[in-house]
């Protein structure tokens, strides 16, 4: 009998402005809130809180990185759907990019609540910065 399961995932990376990405791979990895997934064909469904970070596409030998800030994940039928405020190509973050983000994440004022979630938020989005900025020194 021919093995009819799928061979690759659909994945769909979408922004509020428009959708970034809609491609196949063979494996996606993706930062979550509290670390990585790393998601293969005919994975269960499921639904989790991305962190910022680096996506990773594989297919075949060809890694392609992407930028991501917080957002969701939903894994089903083969389909990844990435919905974040913000997504660009990895190469494009650099170290001056990651510390601007740093240095506003520290000015925001802190003295209601909104305002220290609206600050975790901006510190976290500047440590993915600063960690795919890192990678891209070393690639």
């Amino acid at each position: 009998m021919a093995d009819t399961t799928p061979k690759s995932l659909k994945v769909v990376v979408v922004t509020p402005e428009k959708a970034v990405l809609d491609e196949a791979a063979d494996m996606v990895i993706l930062p979550m809130i509290d670390g990585e997934l790393g998601v293969l064909p005919n994975r269960s469904p499921l639904i989790g809180r991305l962190g910022a970070g680096e996506l990773r596409l594989k297919t075949g030998t060809t890694v392609t990185r992407y930028f991501v800030e917080a957002g969701f994940v939903q894994v089903r039928s083969n389909v990844v759907t990435v919905l974040t405020a913000n997504a660009k190509p990895a190469a494009t973050v650099t170290p001056e990019l990651a510390s601007a983000a740093a240095t506003t994440a520290a000015e925001l004022p802190s003295t209601n609540a909104v305002e220290r979630a609206n600050k975790a938020k901006a510190r976290d989005r500047a440590a993915g910065m600063k960690k795919v900025a890192a990678k891209n020194a070393i690639a």
